[in-house]
């Protein structure tokens, strides 16, 4: 017969009891202990787990059920940050803002901060969904068996609610304080990245490909909120991080290989390394060009051209030597300076906005026919002085001689 309980403890006391034997399933302030036995009494080797002063034994009553409700609400806010991959997700709402700075239209605070909030909305629903669809493949690998799901930190109905909520209240945002077509690419990214990309994940390396146009949509939302079309600069923000992103997952992918391989994943650098090799490099090429073609779109001027060139060549001799030793650690590498390359590559776009410059100068223009034309206002009325004086001093004179 198998007895039940419930150990309220810290993670660092579920590891020691994980050491000693004890089957674990639950979450960091509850866990479900099964041992084989009749006594109703704290097994031995439970007192050696090197964790018994901050351990509370408690049967299954409703005591146990109270404190473990209470627990869960109390952390209820940091489950949803990992549910929803809140570094990822932050990363994307980045994006759209990046997306939103470059544009030529106005900038709005209040515009920024809703497309922020939706943008981020939609992520997180995305995220959640994902990791629901994936619990029995994320216990099996090492960088995502200590999930939330995976874990039973929350149920799976709980988990499918956040996910709704977020995401309608996501595009719900965006369609009415940001605009129509920005919600539309929110939705369909959700879609994209829900009902494509996390099943491919399993069938066909393609899926990495799928992944990178997910990843390319929300700058394009931020363009979008700003100008409520999609222009050429849109999509030059789509196609960098199009290829920004192919760059940086191969180089995951390589590294994690033989956990995406336990996962049952098909990724191109486990079943097709060449492939993913030449695509690190033709990406990370194709990043020059790109920026070359920004100031002919008039989204840049030509100095951003000339400051992206050592970064988009640093990038692309880190990807040509991962291409030449084809190991982890040039691989890392590659990943590392990925996530360098983003921020400072957009940042380097704001900067040299091309709208950004042509306000100053417009400013500057304006500023110097003001001072001209207050000049000329001085001159006229110097002038016109004279004029009344002379006729004054003509006048008496004239007055005088009568």
């Amino acid at each position: 017969m198998r007895n039940v309980w419930t150990i309220l403890a810290c993670p660092r006391c579920q590891g020691a009891l994980a050491s000693n034997g004890m089957v674990l399933a639950g979450s960091a302030w509850s866990t479900r202990v099964r041992f084989l036995g009749t006594s109703t009494k704290l097994p031995k080797k439970l007192k050696y787990a090197g964790a018994v002063p901050t351990i509370k034994l408690i049967e299954e009553s409703g005591e146990a059920e109270r404190i473990i409700r209470k627990g869960v609400v109390w952390r209820l806010p940091k489950i949803y940050l990992k549910l929803s991959k809140y570094r990822l997700t932050g990363l994307v709402v980045l994006t759209a803002m990046a997306g939103y700075g470059i544009s030529p239209g106005v900038v709005s605070m209040d515009t920024l901060l809703w497309l922020s909030l939706g943008t981020g909305l939609c992520a997180g629903s995305a995220n959640a969904i994902n990791q629901i669809l994936e619990i029995p493949y994320d216990s099996m690998m090492g960088r995502t068996k200590n999930r939330v799901l995976v874990r039973e930190q929350i149920s799976i109905p709980h988990a499918l609610m956040f996910a709704a909520v977020s995401g309608l209240g996501g595009v719900t945002i965006l369609a009415s304080m940001v605009n129509p077509l920005t919600a539309a690419l929110g939705g369909f990214n959700l879609l994209l990245y829900t009902a494509v990309y996390t099943p491919l994940k399993r069938y066909t390396i393609a899926n990495t490909w799928i992944g990178s146009i997910v990843g390319a949509i929300p700058p394009m939302m931020g363009w979008t909120g700003s100008m409520g079309s999609l222009g050429a600069g849109a999509w030059l923000l789509g196609g960098l991080l199009f290829s920004w992103q192919l760059v940086h997952f191969h180089s995951l992918s390589w590294s994690l290989k033989g956990d995406y391989g336990r996962g049952g994943y098909q990724m191109a650098a486990s079943l097709n390394p060449t492939l993913c090799r030449k695509s690190m490099l033709r990406h990370s090429l194709a990043l020059i060009p790109l920026c070359t073609v920004a100031p002919m779109l008039d989204v840049t001027t030509w100095w951003f051209a000339l400051d992206s060139l050592p970064l988009n060549c640093w990038f692309a001799w880190k990807s040509w030597q991962f291409y030449n030793n084809s190991d982890n650690k040039s691989a890392r590498r590659v990943f590392q300076l990925s996530l360098f390359y983003l921020p400072a590559l957009l940042c380097l776009m704001i900067i040299n906005k091309k709208n950004l410059h042509t306000a100053y100068d417009e400013d500057a223009n304006k500023d110097n026919q003001e001072e001209h034309q207050t000049g000329m206002i001085q001159m006229n009325s110097g002038g016109i002085s004279s004029g009344v004086v002379q006729v004054m001093v003509t006048d008496d004179h004239n007055t005088t001689n009568c």
